[in-house]
């Protein structure tokens, strides 16, 4: 069976005043193309250091990220990656903040636009393209980020509590929202 994400043996360990912590021991994962997974637990157990391991952003202390047949070493636009805390550029308008990764990429202006534009309607903020950060609300600001994660069309889509910042009844709306952006996507 072909498995999009794939994890082997993965331990983390930092090193701090009292020695070596191990975050990770042992992890072992494998994702089918098009799967929604969930990782639980409590604060402190390694669901962050696992997604900055899948992300690219950090390496294992030993053991494989393998994602679409590759091991993971870096950073790379087949990641999109939507964080707890919102990370979204104050001084930029909504459309230049999903714009923003396109903007590396070899694709004119116009299709940039075109494609912000389509996901900014798939997360419903269609019409707060002009927008700044500071006018809009932690779930449309979170809608923004998913928005930015997509439009890179990345081949997974990893998020650390999305919806950790907002509201009990924001973030409600907003897990079924994101279930329904998965149906249409298929994203893994």
């Amino acid at each position: 069976m072909n498995h999009k994400l794939e994890l082997r043996n993965v331990i983390k360990t930092f090193n701090s005043e009292e020695g070596k912590i191990k975050a990770l021991e042992d992890i072992n994962l494998n994702v089918k193309p098009n799967e929604f997974l969930c990782i639980i637990g409590p604060s402190g157990c390694g669901k962050t250091t696992l997604l900055r391991l899948i992300a690219g952003l950090d390496h294992p202390s030993s053991g494989e990220i393998i994602l679409d047949g590759k091991e993971v070493k870096e950073p790379s636009p087949d990641r999109g990656m939507v964080f707890q805390e919102f990370s979204l550029f104050p001084w930029r308008t909504v459309i230049k903040n999903v714009t923003f990764g396109l903007e590396t990429q070899r694709i004119d202006k116009e299709e940039q636009y075109r494609i912000a534009n389509e996901y900014l309607e798939l997360v419903g903020l269609k019409g707060f393209e002009n927008c700044y950060p500071y006018e809009l609300s932690g779930g449309m600001k979170q809608r923004v980020a998913i928005a930015r994660a997509l439009a890179m069309d990345p081949s997974i889509l990893l998020m650390d509590e999305p919806f950790g910042s907002v509201d009990a009844q924001t973030r409600n709306v907003l897990q079924e929202e994101l279930l329904e952006i998965w149906k249409r996507t298929k994203k893994t």
